[in-house]
């Protein structure tokens, strides 16, 4: 495919690995993802899932992919849609952070994370930072603009720092800001990968309109920042 073998020139040609993470909760990680599985001819895992069993984001995902996408199966699926380490305790289920593995494919992979950085996965002090040291992979942090989230995004980008996790960049969801993406990229420091606007209807239809639009601007943009780190 084009996607893919553009890819080659700048990245390694077997595979890369991309971890989305957020800002928060509904911060729009799940579209992010499938906006990326769809423009950079990748593959999907979300490790964990609370609740939504009727319609895991792995399925939300799969919905505008390509025949040779595949979305790998959830690591933990809990029936309540609660902080992991509170369902699992309700599930009865033990969680260990030397129980994930990434999947292996020939293709790129993103991998979804769970609310934000530091969200319990367990009652052992693991969070989701602490898994994704443990996958040791880049990161793109998704920042959806409401009040607040200028703290909120600065506070996860520290964080990352903190515990040296490369960022590869922000995506900004919502309604266009320019002063508060100024403000986080000043501080920051970081390049933006993107700007995903409210769409409406909110339909795979509009999305995919979106990625015919915009993907090739993404794209190139996802990999000279990954270039770019290394």
């Amino acid at each position: 495919m084009e996607i893919e073998n553009s890819l080659l020139i700048f990245v390694n040609p077997m595979s890369t690995k991309l971890f989305v993470t957020g800002i928060g909760t509904d911060v729009g990680k799940t579209l992010v993802s499938k906006i990326l599985c769809r423009i950079w001819a990748a593959d999907y895992w979300k490790p964990l899932q609370s609740g939504e069993l009727h319609y895991l984001d792995s399925q939300k995902v799969a919905s505008i992919q390509n025949n040779n996408f595949q979305a790998f199966p959830e690591q933990f699926l809990f029936s309540q849609p609660l902080s992991p380490h509170a369902a699992a305790e309700m599930d009865g289920v033990a969680v260990k952070i030397s129980d994930f593995k990434l999947p292996k494919t020939k293709r790129n992979l993103i991998i979804e994370g769970a609310g934000g950085l530091l969200v319990p996965i367990n009652s052992n002090g693991d969070t989701v930072m602490t898994l994704l040291e443990q996958l040791n992979i880049p990161a793109v942090l998704v920042s959806r603009h409401y009040l607040g989230s200028i703290n909120h995004t600065l506070l996860s980008v520290s964080a990352l720092k903190q515990q040296k996790i490369p960022i590869v960049g922000i995506i900004f969801v919502g309604t266009p800001l320019p002063g508060t993406e100024e403000i986080i990229c000043k501080h920051t420091q970081l390049p933006v990968i993107a700007k995903i606007p409210l769409l409406d209807p909110f339909t795979d239809g509009t999305i995919q309109s979106y990625c015919e639009t915009y993907g090739e601007e993404i794209k190139l943009n996802l990999n000279h920042e990954l270039g770019r780190i290394g």
